[in-house]
């Protein structure tokens, strides 16, 4: 079962492709998907969901997993956010590929046993998890990772 896992983000859609078998889990890539600032924006979400798509041919998924919006300190970056989460729900929907959400305090919950995790524990534990050889970077793959890791190991995963 492979599980594409996402951060949404206007500037940085952070991405991580795993395979759970049994109990073992393998992370087969993770990075960012980059948008140009200054673009305007209905080219940065056309750009996001070419290259989504791509991974989506590439690696053929069996779920998606992003992160929940829940909560923004900025209106402006919500929206934008919320775009982007859009355009993910659409390259999902157009593959016929579930997809699953979870809010922050789920994920590091997977992944520390604690919904306040900072975000160096949960790349700690990432890293030890999933047996890497170092902390996954940049923050938004790390986030990535985590949300695909909280896709393995939850009850919904088993549907």
């Amino acid at each position: 079962m492979k599980i594409l896992g996402l951060d949404p983000g206007l500037a940085y859609t952070g991405y991580a492709i795993i395979k759970k078998e049994k109990n073992n889990i393998e992370v087969i890539k993770y990075g960012c998907l980059n948008t140009q600032a200054g673009e305007k924006i209905e080219n940065r979400l056309n750009n996001i969901f070419k290259k989504l798509n791509k991974i989506i041919n590439q690696y053929n998924p069996d779920k998606m997993a992003a992160e929940n919006l829940y909560f923004c300190k900025n209106v402006s970056s919500a929206f934008k956010v919320g775009q982007t989460k859009g355009i993910i729900n659409l390259a999902a929907a157009k593959k016929k590929i579930p997809i699953f959400e979870y809010t922050p305090l789920q994920i590091k919950q997977a992944i520390t046993g604690y919904g306040r995790a900072s975000k160096s524990q949960v790349q700690k534990m990432l890293k030890s998890i999933l047996k890497l050889k170092k902390i996954p970077t940049p923050d938004h793959a790390s986030d990535a990772l985590a949300v695909a890791y909280c896709c393995a190991s939850t009850k919904e995963y088993l549907k």
